[in-house]
């Protein structure tokens, strides 16, 4: 038998066909040649052949031969699968010749990086052996042995069906031979592809633990901790803040609008968010069906970082984006600061809700994502949502250096877009703008490939742009993870006819990373050209600031609200030590003033005039000594915390209208002092137990029923006629406005009387007679008193009824009581002796002396315990408050704007806000240029 290893043929000239053919023969293993010439001869399709004697086997002729031979119409069927297998075994060399390529490439781009690392061997003892080093040894070598078993069998599948197609496989057979031996090309193409970026993306790992290798290296070398304070600051975080400063600064200023952000715009549901989040790597922001989301713009700051995290700007905490559960967390705060920003009715909200989103691989910028545009309102919306998202969106547009990724869904009709109009009107010529066709998977089901290739190549809408890209925002499920997504969006593009083999749009237009990429780079091209322009103007603004504050308070240095709310603080606190250095007495005569005018009415209205009007003395003692220990148990001690807390407040404030007279007073503190002491006031409240003490002690005060001495006898006169003409004065004066002015003010000012006081004094006389006559007389007026005196004025044509006597009789009678009760103090002053040796059957009634005495009595022991209370607890309980109410005054922005206001706050706050932001302004320039 023979084996077929080589086949060659030629044509003579006499058309004849001449095999040269390389044979094995199965007796021995060297090869043989066999030449073989064929013609034709007659016409009855005979072949003769001849043979080279130089061998012992012959080739027999017909179809008896014993040996094999190639029929004439098997020739046509060689050659073309000769040639196919050529092509086949040319596509093998240069796919085998790339990926041996790609691989040699790699190798010394490894072996490159491999000998600019430092030298590790010292940190063998300080750092352990990793897993993942070894790890990732066994995937290597792993990949390349599945790599060199996929090469080897495609060489045997090719070799094998070079065999068969030598020996005379038919045409269509053939075919779908070659159909599959270039599947499986295609397929190993792909995978060397795959395998070249796992390799490029493990390269990357690398290199990036290599950076930090190093930094660790450069902290164990020179053996010294970092500190929070040495940590320098990235570049997108010092614009972050520049930014920051500037949208706090002033509403009015637009510098801040002309700085360059990337401005995310787009219909309603178009995948705006979706797009903001796969260039964040985390699905950060609540979502809805069809419901809208984003009611507030929302300003992310990216930037690269060891951990992915995101923090808000206002608070410190850090949110663990590879934790569902922080996920969860941050688009549940996301939400509540949305829905807490839109007040008085609206739908959407200007205020500004910032964060920062860190992570490994993020490219830097700053992002605002914007409400969606609607066209249509729902019933549930404010009446103005429409026209208030269009002009946010526009105001953000309207930036010179706002960069405009405008969003447009590609899974319904183009024609539907508002988005776009608004892009064209804010950047007609495209020079800012970048266009993101959203869910490409789903407009390749549903679009006309013609018709996508217009969008992405800007020919299909008026507006322009820099460039076109297309992206996949997930396959409509809201649990899956920005992972999910980012491998769903590469597999559709990987796999996609429509952008992969029609050449509808570039490989480095499509995925979320090329497009966060562009934009990163367009983002800070941008602010590398406007920064400096932008901080010269600032420099502008100091000046003239400065100008301004040297005209105007030439002495002061600038101080700002903090450092003022600082100073008053501590004059505040000042006056309340001032507190305990009030002198005793003071103490004593401030509580027993503010005793006596709690206490006074009571006193007398409840129990000195029941009592003195009763008729007799004894009746005067019982009614008096029941009535005061029904005061003391129940009234008395809660009247006399309030005494004591208000005579503590007034004299607080007593301190501080003194400090407003001092030489060295600031008046721009006094609405904040004012403030804070009426709040401390309002909150403070004197201690329980306070009243329970005073209970005990002014019941046994009161027990007490004898004057001990002379010099306390003439003090209890004295309070009881000062007590007395205070109330006399007090009965005058409702008498005056009653009876009207006498008749010399009228002489002299010029006035007359009323009808009602002409009746009233003609009521008055005939009272005074039935005084006169009586005056003892009690408290009332019986009713033949009353008939009496309606008929006597009735014959004066006077006509009033009984109510109106008695309105009447009531001052007229108490002014008559009071001169009596005068009259009695006086006779009382010098009946001390006779009360000590008569006692209650002395002969002039001083009943009332007493009584006064011990409600003096009771004012002195409760003066000096609420003395005792507020320097030693009510001071420090106040000083606290007042402490409290200043530490919460401090962290309201918005209450030291109020309260601290005036030219020279205003001024001083800009200029200083000034300052602040141009030294971040210098830093971040500084960083910017060493950076190039």
């Amino acid at each position: 038998m023979l084996r077929i290893y080589q086949n060659t043929y030629r044509r003579t000239a006499r058309k004849a066909v001449v095999y040269s053919t390389k044979v094995v023969c199965c007796n021995h293993s060297t090869l043989c040649n066999i030449t073989m010439q064929s013609r034709r001869k007659g016409a009855g399709g005979q072949w003769e052949q001849h043979h080279s004697r130089n061998h012992e086997h012959y080739l027999l002729a017909g179809n008896q031969a014993r040996g094999w031979t190639i029929p004439p119409h098997s020739r046509g069927y060689g050659m073309f699968v000769v040639r196919i297998l050529k092509g086949a075994l040319k596509l093998r060399y240069l796919v085998l010749g790339g990926a041996i390529g790609g691989g040699v490439s790699l190798s010394k781009k490894y072996e490159d990086w491999k000998e600019g690392l430092p030298d590790m061997k010292w940190l063998e003892d300080a750092l352990p052996q990793s897993e993942r080093w070894s790890q990732f040894s066994r995937n290597l070598i792993e990949v390349g042995s599945v790599v060199k078993n996929a090469i080897d069998i495609a060489k045997e599948d090719i070799k094998s069906k070079a065999t068969v197609a030598a020996l005379g496989i038919p045409v269509d057979e053939s075919r779908k031979k070659y159909e599959k031996l270039q599947s499986q090309v295609e397929t190993l193409q792909t995978e060397i592809m795959n395998v070249q970026i796992k390799y490029q993306k493990e390269l990357e790992k690398m290199e990036k633990e290599n950076r930090e290798l190093r930094q660790q290296y450069l902290i164990l070398k020179t053996n010294k901790k970092t500190t929070a304070k040495r940590i320098k600051k990235s570049l997108i975080d010092m614009y972050s803040e520049v930014l920051d400063e500037l949208s706090g600064y002033d509403t009015g200023y637009t510098m801040a609008d002309h700085l360059p952000r990337v401005v995310v715009v787009g219909d309603q549901s178009s995948g705006k968010t979706s797009v903001l989040e796969s260039i964040a790597k985390a699905r950060i922001f609540p979502r809805g069906s069809g419901e809208m989301m984003t009611r507030a713009p929302v300003k992310v700051t990216l930037a690269e970082g060891p951990y992915h995290v995101a923090q808000f700007r206002d608070t410190d905490r850090e949110y663990d984006l590879t934790k569902e559960s922080d996920l969860a967390d941050l688009r549940r705060e996301v939400e509540f600061r949305m829905r807490a920003s839109v007040r008085g009715g609206k739908t959407v909200s200007n205020e500004v809700i910032a964060m920062t989103v860190k992570g490994p691989g993020l490219q830097r910028m700053v992002l605002v994502d914007l409400p969606g545009i609607i066209s249509t309102m729902t019933v549930d919306m404010a009446s103005d949502t429409k026209d208030s998202i269009h002009q946010m969106t526009k105001h953000y547009m309207s930036n010179p250096n706002a960069i405009i990724l405008c969003i447009q869904d590609g899974s319904v009709d183009a024609e539907r877009s508002n988005v776009t109009d608004l892009v064209m009107q804010c950047d007609p010529l495209g020079r800012r703008t970048i266009f993101v066709l959203t869910k490409v998977d789903l407009a390749e089901e549903l679009a006309d490939p013609e018709r996508i290739r217009k969008i992405l190549s800007g020919k299909l809408f008026p507006m322009k742009a820099l460039g076109y890209y297309a992206v996949v925002t997930g396959r409509g499920r809201k649990d899956d993870s920005i992972e999910a997504i980012r491998q769903y969006e590469e597999d559709f593009f990987k796999n996609s006819k429509l952008f992969h083999r029609r050449g509808v749009i570039m490989p480095h237009q499509v995925t979320s990373r090329n497009l966060s990429l562009a934009v990163s780079d367009r983002f800070w091209k941008m602010v590398r050209e406007t920064i400096e322009q932008q901080a010269d103007a600032f420099k502008a603004t100091r000046f003239n600031l400065e100008t301004e504050w040297k005209n105007n308070f030439p002495r002061l240095r600038e101080s700002g609200r903090d450092e003022l709310f600082d100073k008053a603080k501590g004059e505040i606190l000042d006056e309340v030590v001032t507190l305990s250095q009030i002198s005793a007495k003071k103490w004593d005569d401030a509580l027993t003033t503010k005793l006596w005018e709690k206490l006074s009415n009571y006193v007398f209205e409840n129990i000195y005039l029941p009592a003195a009007q009763s008729g007799s003395q004894n009746s005067f003692n019982t009614m008096v000594d029941i009535k005061l220990r029904q005061w003391a148990e129940q009234a008395l001690p809660a009247k006399s915390v309030e005494a004591g807390w208000e005579a503590l407040q007034q004299e607080f404030i007593s301190l501080m209208e003194r400090a407003k007279k001092a030489h060295d007073h600031d008046d721009v503190f006094d609405q904040l002092k004012a403030a804070v002491v009426d709040e401390a006031i309002r909150r403070h409240s004197w201690e329980d137990k306070a009243i329970d003490m005073l209970r005990v002690i002014q019941l046994n005060t009161l027990e007490d029923r004898f004057v001990h001495d002379k010099t306390e006898w003439d003090q209890a006169v004295k309070f009881l006629e000062n007590s007395v003409n205070a109330k006399l004065a007090q009965t005058e004066e409702t008498l005056a406005q009653m009876f009207g002015p006498g008749p010399w003010t009228r002489f002299a000012q010029w006035k007359s009387l009323t009808p009602d006081q002409q009746k009233r004094r003609s009521v008055k006389g005939e009272l005074d007679k039935i005084l006169k006559n009586d005056s003892k007389h009690l408290p009332s007026l019986s009713y033949d008193e009353l008939t009496t005196v309606r008929k006597n004025l009735q014959r004066d044509n006077v006509e009033v009824d009984t109510d109106y006597i008695r309105q009447t009789w009531f001052p007229v009678y108490r002014k008559h009581f009071l001169q009596q009760a005068l009259q009695r103090a006086k006779d009382c002053r010098k009946a001390y002796y006779l009360y000590t040796q008569q006692g209650s059957e002395c002969e002039v009634s001083c009943s009332d002396v007493v009584l006064f005495w011990r409600i003096q009595q009771v004012i002195k022991v409760t003066g000096n315990a609420l003395r005792q209370q507020v320097i030693n607890r009510e001071a420090r309980r106040l000083d606290k408050e007042i402490k409290a109410v200043l530490d919460e005054f401090s962290e309201d922005e918005e209450r030291k704007a109020q309260l601290l206001t005036g030219k020279r706050v205003q001024l001083a706050e800009e200029l200083i806000k000034v300052r602040q932001i141009q030294e971040k302004l210098e830093e971040f320039i500084n960083s910017l240029n060493q950076e190039k």
